[in-house]
């Protein structure tokens, strides 16, 4: 009978584990690596979110969101979203319900509300905020919804 000589050679349990140990450095510089753009990415949003005002064609996204939203026979959509990492109280007094709300509002998320004060709700239209995500079941994202459904009914 002829032996396979494949068997021969079979890598050592040494040779692998250095493989398995190869592999899970690359992949944690990998997640590292993610895990700085995603940092930087949020970074930029906040530093963004906080110092400049809402633009023409932030404007024009939600008029979208909000055109879609009819069209699917729908009278509420989200039509904004930011980390509650962003509100005063990190979206504790959104998470609750909170009457004074509002007045944790920052940067373009205050000013999307007072635009909605000035021109939404004297159109007949409602705002809501509500955290939208739990991630490690502590609040994440808030987001804004607008309503334009009819109350008499």
């Amino acid at each position: 009978m002829s032996q396979d000589k494949s068997f021969d050679q079979v890598p050592s349990a040494d040779h692998l584990r250095g493989q398995l140990t190869e592999a899970q450095r690359k992949r944690a510089q990998a997640d590292s690596l993610k895990f700085d753009a995603r940092a930087d990415e949020l970074m930029n949003f906040a530093n963004d979110f906080l110092s400049r005002g809402v633009t023409e064609e932030e404007i024009a996204k939600v008029r979208r969101v909000i055109d879609a939203a009819v069209k699917d026979g729908k009278y509420e959509a989200m039509v904004y979203s930011f980390p509650s990492s962003l509100c005063t109280d990190n979206g504790r007094a959104i998470n609750n319900a909170e009457k004074g709300w509002p007045t944790t509002l920052q940067g373009k998320a205050k000013e999307f509300y007072e635009r909605y004060e000035a021109l939404g709700r004297p159109a007949g239209f409602k705002l809501k905020a509500m955290i939208i995500s739990f991630p490690n079941g502590v609040p994440g994202d808030v987001g804004l919804f607008l309503n334009w459904e009819d109350d008499k009914y």
